[in-house]
């Protein structure tokens, strides 16, 4: 890519990545066919179609023209699936393990391989375990998989050490077929958990307090497939958000919604934008160099750690000086030596990033360790001097559908190139 690019325009956000792959699991918790509507054309929803065929769904993908990269996925699940997860296939992705809760509230069984994804630090499945054990299960690990099995869940109450998102939509899964009540405290409050359970709650599951630290869930017998929409992506919009106060543009995008992003939108606008809600979505303006903020990465509603790759790209290119701290994944700042080849200030100390602005950026080759900081440093070359090389985007594939395609038709001069 070529530096100097202001974007400016329109993109459109489809479904959240962080959302679909969990509905697609929930579809498990019913025979018939589910269809879900936004789901992103990215290498994760192609690991998690095939994750699911190999339970024996039949699951289909069809894209919708002009959704900016999304579609429809429908899943017919037989009335017995297996219970069985392949390694080759979870390992590549942390998501496949939503697959336990729904196998063993509706089979009694489960042997999920443990998962890959990111390497962005320690995310262990401690509490899903812990969680799941004190809902009735029987759980032991063996060979490289967690196994599973439970004859029926029980309802009870489960506190989160953390408020976990992946464990939070595990154990409401894993609820909805259980016996009698299940109390979820410090659960996590995040919009694709208001998300999930507004899926679970249209196929008949019993649900209060999504989006709230306190879920409450009342088992029932069964479950009825359905369609449903998922939640626009929070974590993309932002991107591009920060994407259009970094190069100085005027970017609207179709589809976010201000309320998943209160913290972001407010410190683009400390930073100097100009920030409109729309009807369509949001538009972000900017007209001189962003002043630099200080962010904290926190559970919802705080600071999302997914934008804390750009948050740091976007600090390298502000005016001032910006401390970043990570509060949720200790990994998170492995990109930084990368954004330092680019010519960024940014000093490391423990969970801080000190970062000081520089006008301009030097274009360099670098790689892309993670989802977020492919997208991050995709951002940062845009600032660069010359011509800027971003290996390994393979990474970004998983969370950004038609990420070149939309980045060109905001005026960025970007290509793809197979090696």
């Amino acid at each position: 890519m070529a530096g100097g690019t202001t974007l400016t325009g329109r993109v459109r956000v489809t479904g959240a990545k962080n959302s679909t792959l969990k509905l697609m699991a929930a579809a498990l918790l019913a025979t018939g066919r589910t269809v879900i509507d936004e789901v992103p054309d990215i290498l994760d929803v192609s690991i998690m179609s095939e994750v699911l065929r190999r339970l024996g769904c039949d699951v289909g993908y069809e894209r919708t023209p002009g959704s900016g990269g999304g579609g429809r996925v429908t899943i017919d699940v037989p009335e017995n699936p297996s219970t069985e997860t392949d390694y080759d296939l979870v390992r590549r992705m942390r998501a496949s393990i939503s697959v336990l809760g729904p196998l063993v509230a509706r089979c009694g069984s489960a042997r999920v391989a443990l998962p890959g994804g990111d390497a962005i630090g320690s995310r262990g499945l401690d509490m899903h375990i812990s969680g799941l054990e004190r809902l009735g299960a029987s759980i032991v690990s063996e060979h490289g998989f967690l196994v599973a099995t439970a004859p029926r869940l029980t309802g009870t109450s489960i506190w989160l050490d953390f408020p976990s998102v992946g464990a939070t939509e595990n154990l409401v899964m894993a609820a909805v077929l259980a016996s009698g009540t299940t109390v979820v405290d410090n659960a996590a409050r995040e919009p694709e958990i208001v998300d999930i359970c507004t899926m679970l709650t249209a196929m008949g599951a019993r649900i209060d307090g999504a989006g709230t630290s306190t879920i409450t869930v009342e088992g029932v017998e069964s479950l009825s497939p359905v369609s449903y929409t998922a939640v626009p992506d929070r974590i993309v919009a932002g991107t591009w958000a920060i994407g259009a106060v970094m190069t100085r543009g005027d970017v609207v995008i179709e589809r976010a919604v201000a309320g998943h992003l209160t913290v972001a939108l407010d410190k683009l606008t400390d930073a100097g934008a100009h920030v409109e809600v729309l009807p369509e979505g949001l538009r972000v303006v900017m007209t001189e160099r962003p002043r630099c903020v200080d962010v904290v990465t926190l559970p919802f509603p705080g600071f999302p750690t997914d934008l804390q790759p750009m948050a740091v790209a976007l600090a390298a290119v502000s005016s001032g000086t910006a401390l970043i701290t990570e509060n949720v994944f200790e990994g998170r700042f492995m990109f930084v030596n990368e954004l330092v080849r680019l010519g960024a200030d940014v000093r490391i100390d423990g969970h801080h990033a000190v970062v000081r602005g520089r006008e301009k950026l030097s274009s360099a080759p670098v790689v892309a360790t993670d989802i977020r900081a492919g997208a991050g440093l995709v951002l940062a070359g845009l600032l660069s001097d010359g011509i800027t090389e971003v290996q390994e985007v393979h990474h970004v594939d998983r969370g950004y559908p038609d990420f070149v395609e939309q980045l060109r038709g905001l005026g960025a001069d970007i290509k793809r190139t197979q090696r």
